[in-house]
């Protein structure tokens, strides 16, 4: 299934803002299956152990607070070459660097409120689906 495999997360600012639904209509335009998804509250605990990687950087506080602030959308999405083609599809981290009609351009605040976490590789887009979605609970 690598390759074909990747994680998404819609931020908590995105879910307060109402665009949950329209974000969701754009991946599943842009061709991607969307194979598990739900909405939690995270703790800062589950959140610092998700963003673990990032621990010792100087952006680590303010991206748990952040993240377990409201309500997240984590989902698992298919689709050929599935990290690349999602990477094209949020556009760039910075929502000023995003082309035009992706989902940071048109959705994301900031590039601290950015709306939407994708996978950066196969093996990071496996180890965050198994993080929300163990695999003895996917249908």
């Amino acid at each position: 299934m690598s390759g074909n495999l990747t994680y998404s997360m819609i931020k908590p600012e995105a879910v307060q803002k109402g665009f949950t639904g329209p974000i969701l209509s754009h991946i599943q335009k842009a061709g991607f299956r969307i194979t598990a998804l739900k909405m939690l509250k995270i703790s800062e605990e589950v959140a610092g152990k998700f963003y673990a990687i990032h621990k010792e950087r100087p952006f680590f506080n303010d991206l748990i607070k952040y993240i377990s602030s409201g309500p997240i959308v984590p989902m698992i999405l298919e689709k050929e070459n599935a990290v690349e083609e999602f990477r094209k599809l949020i556009g760039a981290t910075n929502p000023k660097n995003a082309t035009p009609g992706t989902i940071r351009n048109l959705y994301a605040e900031s590039i601290e409120q950015n709306a939407i976490h994708g996978s950066d590789s196969d093996e990071n887009a496996v180890i965050e689906a198994d993080f929300f979605f163990p695999r003895s609970d996917r249908f």
